[in-house]
């Protein structure tokens, strides 16, 4: 493999992971809060390529226009999952929920599939035709502008978090949900606002990655799993940690891809989320619970 094809692959790769990472983020956000999950957080991602793509190229809506409709909805279905697949769950104490996220997601996949088609729709952007040379290879805005979004976003959480009222109403949740409570955090309204959020994150990486790869009602489920397994690797309940995770994760997949091709890339990617957590059970960054006695 030589400089150029390195290059190519660094690039790509901080790219795809960046959106891994940034789908990953809404698991951590979700975790972090309720220490559940969505497993129809790749519905999402999917919803919002497929939505910024129907509004823009059917019905002739600006861009400006359908990137936050599409994001509202995202929002908008990642809370729906919480109040009907998830709250009833957590409330009886059952762990179904896992089940119940994952069938909302397919739901969600063949609706997309009947009204949208089967059939992949590539989607372009700007940002995709203008950019510049690097040691003889073309590199797009878009590619430059996925990681600075990713980071961005992921800062701007962990900013959100630490110093607003709503961010430290989350904490509050996360840390004792019954205290919480007494202090008049109204809890499962905050929880719904975290789920929304992790829609929204998902959305912003499907309308971004759709232009590099095409736009499909299945486009979200391996997303979806590379996101957990991102998510799990870098440590789940660590912001930068699920950042970090798909990073690496990306990065290896475009090297692997680059050097062995797309065969291999899936095994050794996946082996290496098992070799990490064989390791660090928590994930790279992760932090071990503490058991009060």
């Amino acid at each position: 493999m030589g400089i150029n094809e390195l290059i190519s692959a660094l690039i790509t790769g901080a790219g795809i992971g960046s959106m891994y990472g940034l789908t990953a983020l809404g698991f951590y956000t979700t975790y972090a809060i309720s220490r559940t999950v969505n497993f129809a957080q790749g519905s999402c991602l999917m919803l919002g390529a497929v939505l910024t793509f129907s509004m823009v190229n059917q019905s002739g809506l600006s861009a400006w226009i359908a990137i936050p409709l599409a994001l509202i909805m995202c929002g908008l279905w990642s809370g729906l999952v919480e109040l009907v697949a998830v709250r009833p769950f957590v409330k009886r104490h059952s762990d179904a929920w896992l089940m119940a996220t994952v069938a909302l997601g397919l739901i969600l996949e063949n609706i997309v599939l009947f009204t949208f088609g089967k059939d992949p729709r590539g989607m372009s952007s700007p940002l995709l035709q203008m950019g510049f040379d690097l040691a003889g290879l073309r590199i797009s805005f878009l590619q430059i502008l996925i990681p600075i979004v990713g980071f961005s976003i992921a800062l701007g959480l962990a900013l959100v978090m630490r110093y607003t009222k709503i961010g430290k109403a989350l904490l509050a949740i996360a840390q004792n949900p019954s205290a919480a409570r007494l202090m008049g955090i109204h809890t499962e309204k905050t929880i719904s606002l975290a789920f929304a959020l992790a829609g929204v994150f998902a959305g912003i990486a499907g309308i971004l990655i759709a232009p590099l790869y095409t736009v499909s009602a299945g486009m979200g489920t391996i997303f979806g799993i590379k996101a957990f397994a991102a998510a799990i690797l870098g440590g789940i309940d660590s912001a930068a940690g699920v950042m970090a995770g798909g990073l690496l994760l990306g990065i290896t997949e475009a090297i692997l891809v680059t050097a062995f091709g797309s065969t291999y890339a899936q095994m050794f990617s996946f082996a290496l989320t098992i070799a990490v957590l064989a390791i660090r059970p928590v994930g790279l960054f992760g932090r071990k619970g503490v058991n009060k006695i």
